[in-house]
C-alpha cells in the first residue's frame, strides 16, 4: 500500500502552526489584562461580557484545533469509529454553544472599525452555520454532506492560524500602518481558506 506523504506533510504543519497557537494562548492563563492582544483592548476591557468571551474563546478554540487531527482520517474513521464520533460531538457543542458565540461576541467590538467587524462578524455566522448544519446532516445519517460542511467548518477554525500567519507576512514586508493590517487580515485570515475548501469539497464530487 502506497504511504500519503501529503497528508503526512498537512498534519505536520497543523501540528507546528497549533504549536505555535498554543505558545501565544498560554501566555493568557495568567488573566493578565495588558498581555499581548489585550493590549490594543484597553478601552473595552472593563466589559465583563466581551472580556468573559475573549478568554472563553482563546481557550476553547485550541480543542477545536486538534479535533482536526481525528476528523479528517480515513483510517480514523475506518477503525476508530468511537474515536471520530466522541471527538466530533465534543467539536460542535464547544464550537457551537461556547467558543463560536464567544466569537461573535468578540467580533461586535472587533478592531479596525465597521469594514473589520463585518469580516469578523461573517467569520463567526458562517463558522456557525456550517457547523450547525454539520451536525444536522449526521444526525439525519447524509454523511456526505455531513463531511463538506465539516470541512468548511474546520476551514475556518483554521482561520486561527491562518490570520495570524498573513498578519506576520504582511507587517513583515509592507510594514502597514497597525488598524490598516487589521482590517487587511480581518478578511484575508479566512476567505481564501473557504476558497480552498469549496475546491476541494468540489474535487470529492
Amino acid at each position: 500500500m502506497r504511504f500519503n506523504y501529503s497528508w503526512l506533510i498537512l498534519y505536520f504543519l497543523l501540528a507546528f502552526f497549533t504549536y505555535l497557537m498554543l505558545r501565544i494562548t498560554f501566555p493568557y492563563f495568567n488573566m493578565n489584562d495588558t498581555q499581548g492582544f489585550l493590549m490594543l483592548k484597553q478601552s473595552i476591557i472593563e466589559n465583563k461580557v466581551w472580556k468573559t468571551a475573549f478568554y472563553i474563546h482563546v481557550f476553547s478554540s485550541c480543542f477545536l484545533l486538534f479535533a482536526g487531527f481525528t476528523q479528517f482520517s480515513n483510517r480514523i474513521l475506518k477503525d476508530h469509529k468511537s474515536i471520530h464520533r466522541n471527538i466530533g460531538k465534543m467539536y460542535v457543542f464547544i464550537l457551537l454553544f461556547v467558543s463560536g458565540p464567544a466569537g461573535f461576541i468578540m467580533s461586535i467590538n472587533a478592531n479596525g472599525g465597521i469594514y473589520s467587524r463585518i469580516g469578523f462578524l461573517l467569520l463567526s455566522s458562517l463558522w456557525l452555520l456550517f457547523t450547525a448544519l454539520a451536525w444536522l446532516y449526521v444526525i439525519k445519517g447524509d454523511f456526505g454532506r455531513h463531511r463538506v460542511f465539516m470541512i468548511l467548518s474546520f476551514s475556518l477554525t483554521l482561520s486561527a492560524l491562518t490570520l495570524r500567519l498573513w498578519k506576520y507576512c504582511l507587517a513583515g514586508i509592507f510594514h502597514p500602518a497597525p488598524m490598516d493590517l487589521y482590517r487587511i487580515v480581518a478578511w484575508l485570515g479566512w476567505v481564501p481558506n473557504l476558497l480552498v475548501a469549496l475546491v476541494l469539497v468540489q474535487k470529492r464530487k
